[in-house]
């Protein structure tokens, strides 16, 4: 029988067997409803873990559909070693060393030793790119204040390349040097105008195929 119908069919004997609601069999046992329900419904996605069931066996030791000694639940526990984990809902993103400022600053490449946790359900409200798609810098300078201020954590969004003028914040790269600007079309003959949001900063004229579009800011993060 499959690792999983094993574990519906020893719940449903188990709630059967109580005569109880499945939520009340797991309050009995001091763990969590889903604990029963996924099994018992036929949607869990890992087994049964090993401290449910002993605390299981405990609330009913009378129950006679239990594994048999000591060797079946270290059968069981070693079938717990290879399942895969369950998903949580964070994920964990590299840091690229881009920085604004007055001027640009040189790209290194990504950081990979340095890494934040972000939760899934939280970027899901700005992009849907995958976590290999985003990356997290911090900023350094006012060239984008008041919008980004010093020191905030940005969140760059590198599967969007072709921007539309006059519309978001994007990290861009001329050479080895990047920076976060909005970009403006100045007209034919005068190219692309990298602008600040600091009205005290003057626009940057540049060509398009000096241009290096690195991603899209997406996110800003900031304490209050």
């Amino acid at each position: 029988m499959d690792p999983f119908a094993q574990d519906t069919d020893l719940v449903r004997r188990l709630v059967e067997f109580a005569g109880l609601a499945p939520a009340q069999v797991a309050k009995r046992a001091g763990i969590s409803a889903s604990t029963i329900n996924r099994p018992l419904n036929g949607t869990a996605t890992t087994r049964l873990g090993r401290a449910a069931l002993e605390k299981l066996m405990a609330a009913f030791p009378d129950f006679p559909g239990w594994p048999s000694g000591t060797e079946a639940l270290a059968d069981r526990r070693l079938a717990f070693k290879h399942q895969p984990p369950e998903r949580d809902d964070t994920v964990e993103i590299d840091e690229i060393d881009l920085r604004y400022g007055l001027g640009a600053a040189f790209i290194d490449g990504p950081v990979s030793s340095e890494k934040r946790v972000f939760s899934r359900a939280w970027l899901r409200n700005f992009t849907r790119a995958a976590p290999e798609h985003l990356f997290w810098t911090i900023g350094d300078g006012d060239s984008m204040e008041p919008t980004i201020r010093s020191g905030e954590v940005i969140l760059i969004d590198t599967s969007q390349k072709t921007p539309r003028m006059a519309e978001g914040i994007w990290a861009v790269a001329m050479g080895e040097f990047g920076m976060v600007k909005r970009l403006h079309f100045a007209g034919k003959d005068e190219g692309l105008k990298l602008v600040s949001d600091n009205q005290l900063i003057p626009p940057i004229s540049v060509a398009e195929d000096e241009l290096h579009i690195i991603g899209r800011v997406v996110a800003v993060m900031r304490r209050l």
